[in-house]
């Protein structure tokens, strides 16, 4: 049984090379909805090998106009506990070795980060999670290292005093 209705997958091909696997698109609650695991049907690619920018690409083509990302991440902080939900606000990105940008060679483009998640998709994922009992939080930073490895017990203390909620 699928939680989508009037499913069907699509290969999509992107300049970035492949995605992760074929793009799920369907109806769920009478809503258009993609699915893509980035770590491949079987959780089968590295962290450190998923191609984020085919991912993201091959899921604008489709359509998708918001991108909802879900990770399991270890809390930085005492009132946090496991189970517990957080929507982030903030990020800081210690990868060194993925593509961060889609603009390459001859175009210069600058982008703002300052406020990198939309305000309106957070906004309605804490009104969804608040008619639920399921226990959120509606902000914190979120650091993002290179994995597949974790953290270091040093990393993790430098990560608290920076005032990071969550680490993976």
């Amino acid at each position: 049984m699928s939680l989508f209705s009037n499913m069907e997958q699509k290969k999509i091909h992107t300049p970035y090379g492949s995605p992760s696997e074929m793009i799920t698109v369907g109806d769920f609650n009478d809503q258009k909805v993609a699915f893509l695991s980035r770590h491949g049907k079987g959780h089968v690619i590295s962290p450190s090998n998923v191609n984020y920018r085919a991912n993201i690409f091959a899921l604008k083509q489709v359509g998708v106009t918001r991108l909802l990302s879900v990770s399991a991440v270890g809390s930085l902080r005492e009132n946090i506990h496991p189970g517990e939900l957080v929507v982030p606000d903030q990020f800081i990105d210690l990868t060194r070795n993925r593509k961060n940008t889609f603009f390459e060679g001859s175009q210069v483009v600058h982008v703002s980060a300052a406020d990198p998640f939309c305000p309106s998709l957070r906004n309605q994922l804490a009104q969804s999670l608040s008619r639920t009992k399921i226990s959120f939080h509606a902000a914190g930073t979120y650091v993002c290292i290179e994995g597949p490895r974790f953290s270091t017990k040093a990393e993790s203390k430098l990560f608290q005093v920076w005032g990071v909620t969550s680490s993976a």
